[in-house]
Parts: structure tokens; sequence; C-alpha cells
């Protein structure tokens, strides 16, 4: 999320970023600024992400993109033996936090005529991966709806597209992983430029786009 705020910024975008509290985002990108708006929301709940475009309209008068790159990992469990607890956790974070931001967001994108819409599948989830069932499932669903959205909403001048990360290079991965070399993963700051660039006007003529981001790996 740094990354791809600090991608955006320095292009000269406005910033309306969602998180649980002011605090946290405050923590991680610094202070609030005339381009830069901070929205608490549980990206769970349909009528707090509602308010959050509100805001952002009335603040900056339309969202020309947005980016779903809320996400979690789990695995280790095979597929029959994983909770539900587990298949909870990883639909709701990677699949319907999207869900509850695109319902919120793409109404008013048609209305203003056109838009951007960048989603975080995972390299993983072009398979089935043992002991990663429920995750590529979640993350496969990420692929499809984009499909499916990019074939709704081509028309209306809305591009729909996403990318396909293998390990990116987090504090939380390193940790987690101490054995690994982080110098094949992937840097947020690339995968911030990719998100860009689907952004783009230079990416106008793609749409349904699952796209790998491998790094060196």
């Amino acid at each position: 999320g740094r990354a791809i705020a600090a991608a955006f910024e320095a292009r000269g975008a406005n910033l309306v970023v969602v998180g649980r509290t002011k605090q946290s985002l405050s923590a991680a990108l610094g202070a609030e600024s005339a381009r830069r708006l901070f929205v608490t929301a549980d990206l769970l709940d349909q009528a707090a992400l509602d308010s959050a475009v509100n805001l952002a309209r009335s603040r900056f008068g339309r969202i020309d993109v947005l980016c779903n790159i809320a996400g979690g990992f789990r695995m280790g469990s095979p597929v029959h033996e994983t909770s539900d607890a587990d298949w909870d956790f990883l639909m709701d974070i990677n699949v319907r936090t999207g869900l509850h931001a695109v319902r919120a967001v793409v109404p008013q994108m048609i209305e203003a005529g056109g838009g951007r819409i960048v989603n975080v599948g995972a390299f993983a989830a072009q398979k089935g991966v043992a002991q990663m069932g429920a995750y590529v499932a979640a993350k496969s669903a990420v692929i499809r709806l984009t499909e499916a959205m990019a074939a709704e909403l081509r028309d209306k001048n809305i591009n729909v597209n996403c990318v396909l990360p293998t390990i990116i290079d987090t504090p939380e991965n390193r940790a987690g992983m101490p054995k690994a070399d982080p110098a094949r993963w992937v840097a947020p700051a690339d995968l911030a430029n990719v998100i860009v660039f689907l952004a783009s006007d230079e990416a106008r003529a793609i749409h349904g786009a699952a796209l790998p981001v491998t790094g060196l790996s």
C-alpha cells in the first residue's frame, strides 16, 4: 500500500486511502494533505465503503482509479481439513473486500464516463497447489471476477485488470521466511509501477488481463 500510494502521488494523483484507523494510515504514509485524504472504513462493511466513496467524491469530484489491494494468505492444510474460519478469512479479505469496493465505485465511474480498476491476484492462483487450496481458490476468484467485470464494463470506458505477483518483499515475508533470498522476490515499488501502468492511458486497450509480476524468481 505504501509503495502504490507513493507511485501514484509521484505522478501527481490525488489519493484517497482507506484503512481501519487514521492512526495506522498516518503511521504508514505520514500526514494528510491537500492531495491526500485518509478515510476510515472496514472493507467488509458495504455501508462504510459507500460512505468512503461519497467522501472521496466530495473532496475530489470523481474517482478515476480504484486499486483493490487488501489481501491475506494462509496455507498448511489439505482441502478436506481446511476450517470454515480459514475459508471465510481468505474469501473475505481477498474477494469480498474488492466486491464491496466495486459496488461502491463502479456506478459513479459509469456516471463520470469511465475509469480504471486494478485488482491484486496471485501468481500461484493460476493452478491448484497442495496445502493452499483455499488461498488459490480465493485468488482465482479475483482473476475470474476481473475477467467478468472487464467484459461487462469495457463498453462503459472502464478498464478492469489484475496483477499476479509472486512473493512480495515485505518485512512480514522476510520474518516468515528468514532463509529465503528476498532479492528474488517482487519489490513493492516494482509491483506499484505495474499497477500504475494498468491505471494509465497507455493501458487503455488492455481489458481483463491477469499480468504476472514475478521479480527474479
